[in-house]
């Protein structure tokens, strides 16, 4: 099935991308309900779950405007979300981090997404 022309890899991705954060926020929270590593696990989900919108928010923005920085924003949270929670899970699962201050660099990393988010705001042009 070819992918329809009017929709861009960014909208595509960005899409996917929310669906499967919020798919891995529900399951890391359904996780923590019956494990020891529960805290570990709620905060993955909650920040799983808590920034797939903003996927979406990116996905919509891109078929209808000029906005730039978008896949920037987009990249970043997606790294972002994929170390920070990847972390937590890591140590709840596994026993230990992926490595040295990847949750902390994750945070950082997602909140460059939000503040790219407001750098594209303010640069945006008519389509």
């Amino acid at each position: 099935m070819t992918p329809d022309p009017r929709f861009g890899a960014l909208f595509r991705t960005s899409l996917a991308l929310g669906g499967l954060a919020g798919a891995a926020g529900v399951i890391s929270l359904a996780l923590s309900a019956h494990s020891s590593a529960s805290s570990l696990l709620q905060t993955a989900g909650q920040m799983l779950l808590s920034h797939a919108p903003l996927f979406i928010c990116i996905a919509l923005l891109s078929r209808s405007r000029n906005i730039p920085f978008l896949a920037v924003s987009a990249t970043s949270l997606t790294l972002g979300l994929t170390l920070f929670s990847g972390d937590l899970i890591s140590r709840a699962f596994l026993s230990h981090k992926l490595f040295s201050m990847a949750a902390p660099t994750g945070g950082i990393l997602i909140i460059l997404a939000w503040l790219t988010l407001v750098l594209s705001a303010l640069r945006t042009t008519p389509k």
